[in-house]
């Protein structure tokens, strides 16, 4: 319709002598075009616009249905709350752009604009702006899987590029990481590739305990067995120890000194405070049965004579 307007405003242009009698057959025109377009380009456009707001509507209430989802107490354990919560983001994200993209390119022609040039623009904006954002692409695809492979959670200690650390926050394009001395670490999804998660189902606690050569294998051996067995039944670590701890015996001889190792299955992220409990009661139990501690850094002097 604009182009039939803009073709008859230039024959007035051309031709000054009947400009009055062309003007009034352009608004003739004019209007019988714009009663045309209103009687059947209108309902159209406005069919497109209010199945693009149910549509949208339905949209947002599948993406808060999500996000409420995320908070329910009855969430199985396989499923995150963040995992739903980022989807929800993203689905929402991806749709509003499906169904705004859609709409346009049914509405856009019946105003008489011709849809060819700009997807053919859009097509080689398309591919250039390709080309510069490949990492951000591959930042959230690579994002998007590991978000649906569930490869950690906020909370977990995890081992990702080279940085050890807690996961603050995490979303398509970029996990924060908290390592032990407070640094924030920011890492691109694209530069995580091996993930290694120390949070999830259990934790091994290793104890090495280094005790004085002479002594009883066999008694020692059997005290720190009734130690961790000791701290397993302590109501304050039985819901942290997962099972009996295990003394599989000595580990090591070096010089004077002989090391046991006593193996300790617990909740991942709880084995430090086993660990320096352990220790506490393994000290008393050798000073009540006067067991001589390892001194791996015990230094020999011998007197040498000189010869006359």
């Amino acid at each position: 319709m604009l182009s039939l307007v803009s073709q008859r405003l230039a024959a007035i242009l051309l031709d000054p002598h009947h400009a009055k009698d062309n003007l009034l057959q352009v608004l003739n025109n004019w209007s019988d075009d714009t009663f045309d377009f209103v009687r059947h380009q209108v309902p159209r456009i406005i069919a497109v616009l209010i199945i693009a707001f149910i549509l949208t509507r339905l949209l947002k209430a599948a993406s808060r249905h999500l996000s409420q989802l995320s908070t329910s107490q009855g969430l199985p354990s396989t499923v995150r709350a963040q995992q739903l919560r980022t989807l929800s983001s993203v689905i929402h994200g991806i749709g509003l752009f499906v169904i705004v993209f859609v709409a346009s390119l049914q509405i856009l022609p019946l105003l008489g604009i011709n849809m060819g040039p700009l997807l053919a623009s859009a097509g080689i904006a398309g591919v250039a702006i390709g080309f510069g954002a490949q990492t951000l692409v591959r930042d959230f695809i690579n994002g998007f899987f590991i978000l649906v492979e569930n490869q950690y959670d906020i909370g977990d200690t995890i081992k990702v590029a080279g940085v050890t650390g807690t996961v603050e926050s995490m979303t398509l394009r970029r996990t924060v990481l908290r390592d032990g001395d407070g640094t924030l670490h920011s890492l691109p999804s694209s530069q995580i590739t091996v993930v290694s998660n120390t949070s999830r189902d259990w934790a091994m606690l290793s104890l090495m305990v280094s005790v004085a050569y002479h002594e009883d294998s066999d008694k020692v051996t059997r005290l720190l067995q009734e130690v961790g067995e000791e701290v397993a039944g302590d109501p304050a670590y039985s819901a942290t120890i997962l099972a009996k701890p295990e003394v599989p015996g000595i580990e090591k001889v070096s010089g004077d000194t002989i090391e046991y190792l006593m193996l300790v299955k617990t909740k991942p992220g709880q084995q430090d405070g086993v660990r320096r409990e352990l220790r506490r009661r393994i000290k008393l139990s050798f000073e009540k049965n006067r067991i001589e501690p390892g001194n791996p850094n015990r230094v020999y002097v011998m007197d040498t004579v000189k010869p006359v």
